[in-house]
């Protein structure tokens, strides 16, 4: 094998090491802009969406979008908000590794609903899988509910944000194969700072961005998380088969775990040590390649991208 080979082939691995690493910092970045969730939220995709403004005008192909998938992607446009919204709203509420490791339930909630809506029973795997999670989730849950002697709200809006976005996959899962990646991109984007500017508006949040680092924090959300992120990972799913992606996404959850003990100074219990493990193994093994959720290989790709 050339030299020229050994690399094509090493470039995929680099992109989605980068991409992994983007999106970890997601949480991160949410603290720093002290801000509401919904508001940072919003800039997190106004930012990326501005920049990629010219291609509107300079498209490199026409692509002509019919009004069934106009609908659906704009419908999911309000669900990609409501996702974030939540996510971002959760990871000041709750621990970030909470808010990570719970907010990649996503695979295991399209697992549930394509067996609800579709009737596609999935393998002997996921319910193994779901199982592991459900503990593991008690578990992270267990520790707030002693730690704080009630429900932990940031806990619940981050399985709320994996349920939200669950169903964003899945009503524009068949809208990608027949839609240009660039068109996509920009009209889920659009509909989604739309949606989320009406939830700002809808909850009285003001979107003044406070004096100091907050601008540096938003502007990193925004570039490095969402447009570095997805770049990166939009040519990591490309090229690398889904049983290595799907289970390499979920380190992000460990890996925030530490960039928030160095960075937040959060403590790490064993509950929520033991816990995070069960769910990655849980959603991982739920996740794998053959089973009716495989399309959620690509769940960081939009959201945490």
């Amino acid at each position: 094998m050339t030299e020229s080979q050994n690399n094509s082939k090493l470039w995929p691995y680099l992109a989605l090491a980068a991409g992994i690493t983007c999106i970890a910092w997601s949480a991160i970045f949410v603290r720093w802009t002290d801000m509401p969730g919904p508001a940072s939220a919003f800039y997190r995709l106004l930012i990326p969406a501005m920049l990629l403004a010219p291609t509107w005008f300079f498209p490199r192909h026409k692509s002509r979008l019919d009004r069934r998938s106009f609908a659906i992607i704009t419908v999911g446009g309000l669900f990609f908000a409501l996702d974030l919204a939540f996510f971002n709203t959760s990871i000041l509420r709750t621990s970030a590794a909470n808010a990570t490791l719970l907010g990649n339930y996503s695979p295991v909630v399209v697992g549930l609903l394509t067996w609800l809506v579709f009737r596609r029973k999935p393998p002997s795997t996921f319910w193994l899988g779901l199982l592991l999670a459900l503990v593991g989730t008690a578990a992270i849950l267990w520790s707030d509910l002693s730690a704080h002697l009630g429900f932990g709200a940031g806990d619940a809006m981050a399985l709320a944000a994996a349920a939200f976005f669950a169903v964003y996959l899945m009503a524009t899962e068949e809208v990608r194969s027949t839609t240009s990646t660039l068109v996509f991109i920009r009209l889920a984007m659009v509909s989604s700072v739309f949606f989320l500017l009406l939830i700002n508006v809808a909850l009285g949040i003001s979107l003044r961005i406070p004096a100091g680092h907050s601008w540096m924090a938003l502007l990193a959300l925004g570039l490095i998380t969402q447009l570095g992120g997805y770049m990166a990972l939009t040519y990591a799913l490309g090229h690398l088969p889904a049983t290595v992606t799907s289970v390499s996404l979920l380190t992000q959850g460990p890996l925030t775990a530490v960039l928030a003990a160095l960075f937040l100074s959060e403590k790490l219990t064993t509950p929520q040590i033991s816990g995070g493990l069960l769910v990655l193994a849980g959603v991982g093994l739920a996740n794998r390649r053959g089973s009716p959720e495989e399309e959620a290989n690509a769940i960081l790709a939009h959201r945490d991208a």
